[in-house]
């Protein structure tokens, strides 16, 4: 056991290798906040973790390796990213996001539960809505997912829940809406050559690492024409999981909390941000509606606010895109 470890109760970071949880792992190294991360590099980059962080490669499916790791470091609490996030993949192999997403998530927790870890902080997703009829989507919203990844996310929500009311699990389910930008410091962002994200495709497209930008849809009920949805900076959704880490050590409640701004953006408006901040145009093309892409996901996020007392630094459009394109520039992989 390290000297650190013994001074001080750790936080187990599932998928810290990854966009999202590497976000968060310098979060938390900045906050003066021990953390150990599993991490099977099969999306992630070893790279991204900081360096004072323990990164031990591996399967959260191990029940051993949770063991071993919890038990050495420490672990109070966990914060689980790990899993598959493709929706279309979902669709296509949607057993291997079950087993991924819902029995690793399984495997998770009953380690947790015999090992006496009461502290989780849930990387859920807005998916778990599927297409809700009403606008601005609140936490009361009921929960109909349309695709497997959805539906495997909200398994993991109803075991949380579960796990709670049996063995007094406290949780924070965190439902992010559409996660973009990156590390204003330029330590991490997303790296994935081949990604599904608007603003990152953008960004790919605008420098000629894509041929074009696809535009999914132009005859939306929405002013424009083109899908809307409430975008948030990681950084802030970083520092979201350590006030619901805190939230969680102060002995908190369970909550559920939406994790967006409030507000949207239609495509066409990414767009024009992202020629606006660069001063270039982004090539693009016009394509057919995508199935199962509702019109407008927006949140309703007082809750998040009220409750963790969250404060949104990065919030304007503009500076979303332009850290997301200032990280872009910064890769060297090629075009997908």
């Amino acid at each position: 056991m390290s000297d650190r470890s013994a001074s001080s109760p750790c936080v187990l970071v599932t998928g810290g290798a990854g966009y999202i949880g590497s976000h968060v792992l310098h979060a938390l190294t900045d906050a003066g906040i021990p953390a150990v991360t599993i991490d099977n590099l099969s999306t992630g980059r070893r790279r991204a973790v900081p360096g004072a962080v323990p990164l031990i490669e591996g399967d959260i499916g191990d029940a051993s390796l949770l063991e071993r790791t919890i038990r050495e470091h420490r672990v109070d609490a966990v914060m689980h990213f790990a899993g598959s996030i493709v929706v279309p993949e979902s669709v296509s192999n949607p057993l291997a996001y079950y087993r991924n997403n819902t029995v690793n998530s399984l495997t998770l927790l009953d380690t947790c539960v015999r090992l006496g870890v009461g502290n989780v902080v849930f990387s859920s997703t807005a998916a778990v809505y599927g297409s809700p009829e009403r606008v601005p989507i609140d936490e009361e919203t009921p929960t109909v997912p349309i695709n497997p990844y959805g539906a495997s996310k909200l398994m993991t929500e109803r075991m949380l829940r579960d796990a709670g009311a049996a063995h007094g699990v406290r949780s924070v389910i965190l439902r992010y809406f559409n996660v973009a930008g990156a590390d204003p410091e330029g330590r991490t962002g997303q790296a994935t050559p081949v990604a599904t994200h608007l603003i990152k495709v953008a960004c790919q497209a605008l420098l000629g690492r894509r041929p074009a930008l696809s535009i999914f849809g132009t005859d939306y009920p929405t002013p424009d024409g083109t899908c809307i949805r409430d975008y948030i900076h990681v950084s802030d959704l970083a520092d979201a999981h350590v006030l619901a880490l805190l939230h969680l050590r102060r002995g908190g409640e369970s909550l559920v909390l939406n994790c967006g701004y409030g507000g949207g953006a239609s495509v066409h408006e990414v767009v024009e941000a992202l020629e606006r901040v660069s001063g270039e145009r982004v090539p693009a093309t016009l394509a057919p509606r995508r199935p199962g892409d509702p019109p407008q996901l927006v949140a309703v996020a007082d809750r998040i606010r009220e409750r963790l007392g969250w404060v949104p630094k990065h919030d304007r459009l503009d500076d979303i895109v332009r850290s997301a394109l200032v990280w872009e520039r910064s890769l060297d992989h090629p075009a997908p």
